[in-house]
């Protein structure tokens, strides 16, 4: 298949388009445990948040809850019949933690902060119509679908379209560019008939202004 019949031009393969290294790697199932891992995740956050009724805040009780019983139990059984603790990480943050933890989190927040004030001042006509756009489409979207299976539903999307484009390029960028050649001849033959349309009617116009 030559360069000419490929919808990148064969120059750049789908892996760098895509950004190349981890990323890429995941969405194009070259990574496989890790892409499944991540689908399975995702999948199972739906069913737990968005089918079966749960909150973040209840999940996370439900979980401390059944973590600190077991926990509890294990140590008193074992305290009972002489047996090990249970082994327990140290649980502390350290200083430098939360100082680096803050300043990414001071630096992000100033950096949109000053993005936003920019926009309220109207230095940057164009980054506000975008936002906008983004916006007006995320309230669209909201309207037809809750926020998780948005988010479950583009997931999968990331990481199906473009492995299935790469398993079989040659077959889509065929079809594509058929697709885009017709639709170019079809523009080119209305624009050919608007043009001869447009001709007619100024003879048309001639020869009335002719028998005045």
């Amino acid at each position: 298949m030559g360069s000419s019949d490929r919808l990148f031009r064969g120059q750049r393969t789908l892996h760098e388009l895509i950004g190349g290294g981890l990323v890429a790697d995941v969405i194009l199932w070259r990574q496989r445990n890790l892409t499944v891992g991540i689908l399975l995740l995702m999948l199972a956050t739906w069913l737990v948040f968005g089918r079966c009724g749960y909150t973040l805040l209840s999940l996370i009780s439900s979980v401390l809850l059944l973590l600190v019983t077991i926990i509890f139990i294990w140590a008193k059984s074992a305290s009972i019949l002489n047996r090990p603790a249970p082994p327990l990480p140290e649980l502390h943050l350290s200083e430098d933690m939360v100082n680096e933890a803050a300043s990414f989190i001071r630096s992000h927040v100033n950096t949109l902060l000053s993005v936003s004030q920019d926009i309220a001042m109207g230095k940057d006509p164009k980054l506000f119509f975008k936002v906008a756009a983004c916006l007006w489409l995320i309230s669209v979207i909201s309207g037809l679908t809750d926020l998780l299976t948005l988010g479950y539903t583009s997931l999968l999307l990331v990481l199906t379209v473009p492995a299935l484009y790469e398993k079989y390029e040659d077959y889509v960028d065929r079809h594509i560019l058929s697709i885009y050649r017709k639709l170019h001849q079809f523009y080119v033959k209305l624009d050919e008939m608007r043009v001869l349309t447009y001709q007619q009617w100024i003879l048309e116009k001639e020869k009335l202004s002719s028998y005045h």
